[in-house]
């Protein structure tokens, strides 16, 4: 029996030569790795271009097809194509041809191509091969969609120098997309980390410790144009007490004025140019219908104080001339964690519910378009103070619920009130989970950003 294949192509919004170049940057893999994936690199050897080029990865293929393998990269053509193959995994074989076909003047064509065979025999080929073909459709139309993307936004900017960026919290949520964005794109990221500062491989990316309580050492930024501080304690690993409420509002409001004294300390000739600061729709509180644009007034309780005070947290900075965005980010979804991440097991289960009234405005963004959000404060000079990073279409609680049960073919019929989540959560449920905000991305609008999913449901299905 052959081999099977796989072969996608889609155009690219780049040459063959830049789109050659954003793969062989570090961290590639990494940004073509679909959030729905249990896949990390371990160790790599030697470098990209070079025939050898070896990547040791953790990985979950399908079903019992689980493992390390270890992919040689060999057949480097710069500008037109490279070639992997399994040295050591799940399969019985595995070849992936990755070309790069110009479409003069300035754009070109992706084209993966897979041989692959299934273990076990002619069993393992019989019934395996389909269910491997499903998985790469599904995964591939994934990487290109992500190609393009990262290729078009980086290209908004191609015209101002490439960066080097100072970025907290870079192992979290949102950091772990945004690193590999900003690299893959020609930038070089300085990870400022607390506990472990040691990277397992070369990542490309310089690691250096930080005590977030304490001024940065002037040396770590040395050369940095701009820092992007992500870093703070979560606000839903347990029930609030008042210990945990001031833990809350420590970890934000005590490290990013560290870091924001950082930036001003420093003469303005060896200054950042640019500071962008995590915030969150919590600045406007429970609102109910109000359309809520950054120029809307900030609401009262727990969470709208904590936001005020971290984004005045900034002042340093700010007074000092640096451009300074505070981004206020709405529900970030992705599979990997946060709200969605933790809703997917019940839904799966047939238990999706709506909460409380289903009534409350849930302001939604994808984990993609929160990278690009960011980047677009990045590079754009016109991007400054309060950013609301949400998506331009934010839905109800109840049509959230029915939007996720439809694209994972679930029923979500169920029915958590509200004084049930109040006994389940404690204060959380009110200043959060019934919390109606109808937040609208008029900044980002204004400033050109074009987002990559403003409707629900084809987000879910992207994302899942």
């Amino acid at each position: 029996m052959p081999n099977a294949t796989f072969t996608l192509r889609s155009p690219m919004p780049a040459s063959a030569e830049e789109l050659y170049a954003w793969h062989a940057r570090p961290l590639a893999f990494r940004r073509l790795t679909p959030p729905w994936e249990d896949t990390r690199v371990v160790t790599q050897e030697g470098t990209f271009g070079t025939d050898g080029f070896r990547a040791t990865v953790r990985t979950h293929v399908v079903g019992p097809l689980n493992g390390t393998w270890v992919a040689e990269m060999y057949d480097f053509q710069p500008g037109r194509r490279f070639q992997d193959r399994e040295l050591k995994g799940p399969f019985a074989f595995f070849n992936h041809t990755h070309d790069f076909i110009p479409n003069p003047p300035t754009t070109s064509f992706l084209e993966d191509h897979i041989e692959y065979r299934a273990p076990f025999g002619i069993p393992g080929r019989v019934f395996g091969n389909g269910i491997v073909r499903k998985r790469l459709t599904k995964v591939f139309a994934y990487r290109h969609f992500i190609t393009a993307s990262d290729l078009a936004r980086h290209a908004k900017f191609a015209h101002k120098p490439r960066l080097t960026v100072a970025v907290t919290g870079s192992r979290g949520l949102i950091g772990s997309e945004l690193v590999p964005f900003l690299t893959t794109g020609g930038h070089k990221v300085v990870r400022l980390l607390t506990g472990n500062a040691t990277p397992p491989y070369d990542d490309g990316t310089k690691w250096v410790g930080w005590n977030p309580n304490a001024p940065i050492d002037p040396a770590t930024l040395e050369g940095v144009d701009a820092v992007i501080h992500l870093a703070g304690d979560g606000v839903a690993g347990s029930r609030w007490n008042a210990a945990k409420k001031q833990k809350i509002l420590a970890s934000r409001t005590g490290p990013t004025r560290a870091v924001a004294q950082s930036i001003a300390s420093l003469p303005v000739e060896r200054r950042p140019k640019v500071f962008v600061c995590a915030s969150a729709i919590g600045f406007y509180g429970n609102r109910g219908a109000e359309e809520l644009t950054e120029d809307s007034a900030a609401g009262t309780g727990f969470f709208p104080d904590v936001v005020k005070a971290w984004e005045d947290a900034c002042a340093p900075a700010r007074d000092a001339g640096v451009r300074t965005a505070n981004m206020r980010l709405g529900i970030v979804l992705t599979p990997k964690g946060g709200a969605l991440g933790k809703q997917l097991f019940a839904f799966k289960a047939g238990l999706g519910a709506t909460l409380g009234s289903g009534e409350q405005w849930t302001p939604w963004i994808t984990i993609h378009d929160t990278v690009g959000a960011i980047y677009q404060a990045l590079m754009s000079d016109a991007v400054s103070g309060p950013v609301n990073t949400v998506g331009p279409n934010p839905v109800t609680n109840h049509a959230f619920t029915k939007a996720l049960g439809r694209v994972l073919r679930r029923p979500a019929f169920m029915w958590l009130p509200r004084t049930a989540l109040r006994v389940m959560l404690g204060e959380i449920a009110d200043e959060a989970i019934l919390a109606s905000m109808k937040v609208r991305p008029a900044k980002l609008l204004a400033t050109g950003f074009a987002f990559d999913h403003a409707d629900l449901e084809p987000a879910l299905r992207f994302l899942t």
